[in-house]
């Protein structure tokens, strides 16, 4: 039985961008290499610390070194799950822009794709090979990343230094998010591509639109995918909570934020001057909300995704009908 191979628009398409592709590929290798070495030096700095006798709390001249030497390699541990992080958090942008300027922009600026439609390959099939790769290096790379991402933050060491589950680079890489934004990456490169029809033009416009999408999901979507909870009065929050907001309640009920509080005069201010039934409060996300979170906004994206794709098909049919 013969191995499958790539044939027609999809093998030409991978063909013609594989430097690209391997370059992909090398850099997300490379991350995933040296946070497992990052990790294993960390891993192994926590086994050594504890057997030398030496405390980070109280150091004395004979551990200072010992100490030093424990807190560099969790705090290198840490910084290299920051950059995880932030090449998950950047890969929707760069995959966009690749596939709005050289898959889809080049070609219909240099007029090649035409080559392409006249050895019977409809407009349609064209656009398909065109994000075939693509997708699936973003699906495969995303999730491997990911799941090495989740593993290291999870089962490693319990060092001094931490990254929480709501902060933008964490949430990001802690779930399948990465790759949805990425699929949205696409979706508005393969968009932009075909509208703009110009690469440099329709790099800039996917960069600037990925980028708005997911700063708008961040700062007004997220936070709100789930009915948040609420403390008030002197209670304590959990543990790794997520805060959104805090204030006041006065005796009427009326509630007033922080930010409320102290726009007008402060010393006559109503949230400094309680009235009898008033109390503080504090609306929060508990760690538990993650998971709620996580899957809500992934959901919306690739919907998001599914849309942009059917309008991608919309316009190529409209221009080249």
């Amino acid at each position: 039985m013969s191995t499958p191979t790539l044939r027609g628009p999809v093998w030409v398409a991978v063909h013609q961008h594989r430097r690209v592709l391997w370059a992909g590929t090398a850099l997300l290798a490379l991350t995933a290499l040296i946070l497992l070495y990052q990790r294993y030096t960390a891993t192994s700095s926590v086994s050594d610390f504890a057997g030398s006798g030496c405390s980070v709390q109280v150091t004395t001249v004979a551990c200072g070194d010992t100490v030093r030497g424990f807190l560099d390699a969790q705090y290198a541990f840490h910084q290299w799950l920051n950059y995880t992080g932030v090449v998950l958090f950047a890969l929707p942008g760069v995959v966009g822009a690749f596939v709005a300027g050289p898959v889809i922009g080049r070609e219909l600026e240099s007029g090649t794709y035409k080559l392409a439609w006249t050895q019977s390959v409809s407009p349609a099939r064209w656009l398909l090979s065109k994000l075939a790769a693509p997708v699936l290096w973003t699906v495969v790379g995303g999730t491997a990343l990911v799941i090495l991402y989740r593993w290291s933050r999870f089962q490693g060491p319990e060092g001094v230094y931490y990254v929480f589950w709501y902060d933008r680079l964490g949430f990001a890489g802690l779930g399948p998010l990465p790759v949805a934004y990425g699929l949205l990456g696409i979706a508005l490169g393969a968009l932009a591509g075909l509208v703009a029809r110009r690469t440099v033009l329709a790099m800039s416009v996917t960069a600037l639109a990925v980028g708005g999408a997911m700063l708008a999901m961040i700062t007004w979507v997220r936070p709100y995918l789930w009915p948040s909870e609420t403390v008030t009065g002197d209670g304590g929050l959990p543990d790794l909570a997520w805060t959104l907001q805090d204030g006041v309640i006065l005796a009427s009920g009326e509630r007033m934020t922080r930010e409320e509080c102290a726009a007008g005069d402060w010393a006559s201010s109503p949230c400094l001057n309680l009235h009898e039934g008033g109390r503080h409060f504090t609306d929060y996300h508990p760690a538990s909300h993650f998971w709620p979170l996580q899957l809500m906004e992934t959901g919306i994206v690739l919907a998001l995704a599914a849309v942009v794709v059917f309008a991608a098909f919309r316009v190529l049919r409209r221009s080249h009908a």
